[in-house]
């Protein structure tokens, strides 16, 4: 479901996630007022006063933090992306000269950028990597191999490239991990039950305003599924509107061009 709401347009999430849930809980203080009665429900007002800001608290410290680690994660899904960027075009530059073997690695190099933005990138968007991708990477390491195999002993350069190949096998695993989703299924249900309960706590207060109960539910039903769609939005860093792109890759993979 995390991942479907992710790929959807921002209005059509922003309407499933937060208008709709938003318009039921504007009416939850109706029905529940026209059921019992505003004298039943205004008795409740005082204990249940004090036990909403015990669980508004508490729910606020829970999506905060989700909100944080979610964020964070997104970060490093970007960061890794530029590592892996960097760590290409610092190979490249490792690899000068018209010898055949250096030919074959920057040539290896090129392709594997080529198929992480054509496969790996829309293979992301569904929680999954390609298995081209894969391959290109271990046929970038065999030529990095053989180049190695053609000098009499590992020089500083050659140490350096290997180096720069971790970093890049490295950043790979990161954004695909990072791919299948950042909030695990607990935490969600956590999350989705809490929004749930924090928001239906509301309808037993009673006041003798109703129009004036039905707004303040309807704004902290908005922020409390606002907090939720900001964690769908980028939970998946690499699916749908709010997402990270290849652009950094395919900058690199442009300046070998021009360096050709």
């Amino acid at each position: 479901m995390s991942l479907y709401l992710s790929s959807l347009p921002l209005w059509t999430a922003t309407l499933i996630v937060v208008v709709i849930p938003t318009a039921l809980a504007m009416v939850g203080p109706v029905i529940i007022r026209r059921r019992v009665g505003l004298e039943r429900l205004a008795t409740n007002n005082e204990i249940a006063g004090f036990k909403f800001a015990t669980v508004g608290v508490i729910y606020a410290v829970l999506l905060a933090f989700a909100v944080i680690v979610v964020w964070e994660r997104f970060s490093d899904a970007d960061s890794a992306v530029l590592q892996e960027a960097g760590a290409s075009a610092t190979l490249y530059r490792l690899t000068p000269g018209p010898g055949p073997e250096v030919t074959a690695v920057r040539k290896a190099l090129s392709n594997y950028l080529e198929l992480v933005i054509e496969k790996d990138w829309p293979r992301m968007a569904g929680e999954a990597a390609s298995d081209d991708v894969r391959k290109a990477l271990d046929e970038l390491y065999l030529a990095a191999i053989r180049m190695s195999s053609t000098s009499d002993g590992p020089s500083v350069a050659q140490i350096e490239i290997f180096k720069q190949l971790d970093v890049l096998t490295q950043s790979r695993r990161t954004r695909i991990q990072l791919a299948e989703g950042i909030v695990p299924s607990v935490l969600w249900l956590v999350l989705v039950s809490g929004a749930i309960l924090t928001v239906g706590f509301t309808f037993f207060f009673g006041t003798q305003n109703l129009s004036a109960q039905v707004l303040m539910t309807g704004v902290l039903s908005t922020l409390v599924f606002m907090g939720l769609l900001v964690i769908i939005s980028i939970n998946h860093p690499f699916t749908g509107p709010v997402h990270i792109d290849s652009e950094s890759l395919a900058r690199v993979l442009a300046d070998f061009g021009h360096r050709t």
